[in-house]
């Protein structure tokens, strides 16, 4: 079976999402439905919902203004989409779950060897060793260690070690037949206790400096008044949620720069303004609460609300702030899957410049003596979620493109926003080589190491393309933008704009490691057979 073939030409985009097989429909927070023009609403209805709740209402500070929104549904009446309320620990705390875990049991078992190695007194007995690694991380669970996964060092954790280990000390002293000196006993306590807690330390260190370098949560709360802006302040100042709170959705409030708009444009706000997660805090309302959580289940967001319920400590409730809130849905994503595509994208593009440092170096000198100007072209693109970057590629075309581009924008030969023409007067004789061969894109191994594309996925758009996007096509945005994808080896010389945008909302639908990895190599057999770039 040719996959290519299939995805290429595949019912996706003529279909209702129940027909949609992938697990992985969003890759990354904030990812929204396609929207299907081929399935009317009605025969995408169903009669479920979501359960019924009570909850209070509040109000919301907005983090970056945005214009008001048009009456573009107002008018629709959107289908009813079940909700299923999920369990607080989604497929992603339990991973998290596992390396935190994982990592315990590496550090006790790289400790105790490098003991063993350079203090034979004061080792743990290598038998007694996994019995002992396995009881500090079981007993370090049960202290609530793990707990809060995402925070790899909560507070409490020194006593909380300090109680792991020295319970896990106290066992195997006990259960040691021959009998452990409790100055040996000490020895594996202190140490246990030691290498424990640096690991901490230094993955408490990484996970902030990482918190830094990532992007913020999204949040859209849906309701007005003092509640939701407690939910607002509580948000903004709590150090552990990197959250951003981009307005408010109400259908009494008056459109402003922070009333983004009402319930209705729900749909457009989540695609436009890439939104992760709502938090409903409508009150008596249950007919807004219901069509809000259904457009926001549609999108693919978070969901949670508070609660008008009378509520105890031990209820096992989140708080933000003072403020209870419930976890309605949690969208779960393919955090393992995900890991692994990153770790393919460090080996490849490390690899990838290694390997191509000589003729990234034979090309560079040859622009060079080409044709004046630099060697190196550096344009904006835009990015997952709307975020811009800065891409990097060999200068193929003349130093003034950018300014030839507007002059030629009528000889525009793609359709939709994106521009590219035949025989392009910019580009060099140098540069027709390089782009056949897309040899010109080698330096976006660079943005692929940084994190700021992946080896495979939709190709980056300018800024001033994104610009023209109408809203199904935000879609594409939802995930990184690939060196690479479906759409290169499959329709490279189609001048179709919605051929384009199809190709790549079909690979984010269908996605997979292995997907990844036979694009790839068809991209090697493309770039071998060229028929033009």
């Amino acid at each position: 079976m040719n996959l290519m073939g299939e995805l290429a030409t595949n019912r996706v985009w003529d279909s209702g999402r129940e027909s949609w097989p992938s697990q992985y429909a969003r890759m990354i927070p904030g990812a929204s439905a396609i929207a299907s023009p081929g399935v009317s609403a009605a025969a995408r209805a169903t009669p479920d919902a979501i359960p019924g709740a009570i909850i209070d209402g509040g109000n919301v500070t907005q983090a970056r203004p945005v214009q008001p929104l048009g009456e573009t549904t107002a008018a629709t009446t959107l289908p009813r989409t079940p909700i299923h309320p999920l369990s607080s620990h989604s497929a992603a705390d339990h991973f998290m779950l596992f390396q935190l875990m994982a990592a315990d049991l590496i550090v006790l078992v790289l400790a105790w060897g490098a003991v063993s190695r350079f203090f034979p007194a004061w080792a743990l007995p290598i038998a007694c060793l996994p019995i002992f690694a396995v009881l500090v991380t079981l007993l370090g669970f049960s202290e609530g260690l793990y707990k809060r996964a995402g925070d790899p060092s909560p507070a409490g954790i020194v006593s909380a070690l300090a109680r792991s280990s020295l319970f896990a000390t106290i066992l195997v002293l006990i259960a040691e037949r021959d009998g452990l000196p409790l100055l040996v006993a000490a020895r594996i306590f202190a140490t246990s206790l030691a290498a424990l807690a640096l690991s901490h330390r230094l993955r408490q260190f990484v996970w902030k400096r990482r918190r830094r370098e990532t992007e913020s949560r999204r949040i859209l709360i849906i309701g007005g008044g003092p509640i939701a802006r407690s939910i607002a302040e509580a948000l903004r100042n709590d150090p552990l949620r990197r959250t951003t709170v981009c307005g408010f959705v109400d259908d009494d409030e008056p459109l402003s720069a922070t009333v983004l708009g009402r319930t209705a444009d729900l749909d457009w706000l989540a695609r436009s303004e890439f939104i992760d997660e709502i938090i409903l805090t409508l009150s008596g309302q249950p007919w807004q609460t219901r069509k809000a959580a259904e457009a926001a289940f549609r999108n693919h967001l978070d969901i949670r609300a508070v609660p008008d319920l009378p509520l105890w400590s031990d209820s096992g409730i989140d708080r933000i702030g003072d403020i209870p809130v419930i976890t309605l849905h949690r969208e779960a994503l393919p955090s393992a899957a995900l890991f692994l595509k990153r770790l393919l994208d460090v080996i490849g593009s490390v690899l990838g410049l290694v390997l191509a440092t000589p003729f990234m170096a034979t090309i560079a000198l040859l622009i060079r003596l080409e044709t004046p100007g630099p060697i190196f072209y550096s344009a904006e693109r835009t990015g997952a979620k709307g975020r811009r970057f800065c891409c990097y590629k060999f200068r193929s075309m003349v130093t003034d493109a950018a300014q030839l581009k507007e002059e030629l924008r009528g000889r525009n030969q793609r359709s939709g926003p994106i521009f590219k023409i035949e025989d392009d007067p910019r580009i060099t004789p140098i540069g027709r080589i390089i782009r056949r061969y897309s040899l010109d894109e080698l330096p976006q191994l660079w943005n692929v190491l940084s994190g700021e594309m992946s080896l495979v996925g939709p190709r980056p758009h300018p800024v001033d393309e994104v610009d023209h996007y109408e809203l199904q096509q935000f879609r594409r945005l939802d995930v990184k933008p690939g060196i690479t994808g479906l759409w290169q080896i499959t329709a490279r010389d189609c001048p179709s704009f919605e051929l384009n945008m199809h190709l790549d909302l079909t690979y984010i639908e269908n996605w997979s490691l292995l997907l990844d990895l036979r694009i790839l190599a068809g991209t090697v057999r493309v770039l071998f057979a060229p028929e033009g770039a």
